[in-house]
């Protein structure tokens, strides 16, 4: 989904370091922010006794509850469920946003749905929320950009993210009662996906062009 604009902007970024730096930091600040929402949506949220996680949660193959598929990743159920979320969602969101702001909120975007589909078509009758597809999301986004942009900063960067989250691999298949993999797998997935349809699409060469060989008279052209 990336225009000629969006692709020369990135290449941009990436011959030019003081650029990669400024957008850098943009990312960590857009990602400070986010955090800073949750949390005050969790204050609020705690205080009311997680009545806005109850109301605003993806209710499992409930149409009126579709919605909710852009809300339910800004509440959790307790302290703990965000503390468990923060540092990934930090982590991975920063690392997923540092070579463009632009694209990052796009393919957040794919994720969040993805993530939320799944769980509204697969969960069990239940309300869920939490932040964790979204961390998924990031992780199968940082695992395979690298390979699709041809950048290999970004390869080096997601083998190192996947040998040192292995274990996290766990979370995407059944296991633990109350925990969702289907939000899970599904927001990998759609990490995935955003890795393929927001790849860097370089210029394909002029077919129209022809090479000719020096010293050589090019034959006649029949019409």
């Amino acid at each position: 989904m990336s225009g000629n604009g969006g692709e020369g902007s990135a290449r941009g970024l990436a011959r030019d370091p003081a650029a990669m730096i400024a957008e850098a930091r943009k990312a960590l600040w857009v990602m400070v922010g986010f955090l800073a929402v949750l949390w005050l949506l969790q204050v609020v949220n705690a205080l009311d006794g997680y009545d806005l996680s109850r109301e605003y949660g993806i209710e499992a193959r409930s149409p009126g509850s579709l919605p909710e598929i852009f809300t339910a990743p800004f509440l959790h159920y307790s302290w703990a469920h965000i503390e468990g979320n923060s540092g990934p969602l930090f982590i991975f969101g920063f690392l997923a946003a540092y070579r463009g702001v632009k694209k990052f909120l796009g393919v957040t975007v794919l994720i969040a749905v993805a993530s939320g589909l799944g769980v509204w078509f697969l969960s069990p009758d239940s309300v869920t929320v939490g932040a964790s597809g979204v961390v998924f999301g990031y992780l199968g986004y940082i695992l395979v950009r690298g390979l699709f942009d041809r950048h290999l900063i970004d390869i080096v960067l997601g083998l190192v993210m996947a040998l040192c989250f292995a274990y996290q691999f766990a979370s995407l298949l059944p296991g633990e009662t109350g925990v969702s993999w289907q939000g899970h797998l599904f927001g990998f997935v759609g990490g995935v996906l955003g890795g393929w349809l927001f790849r860097e699409r370089r210029p394909k060469p002029d077919s129209t062009e022809t090479a000719t060989l020096p010293g050589l008279t090019p034959p006649p052209t029949l019409t």
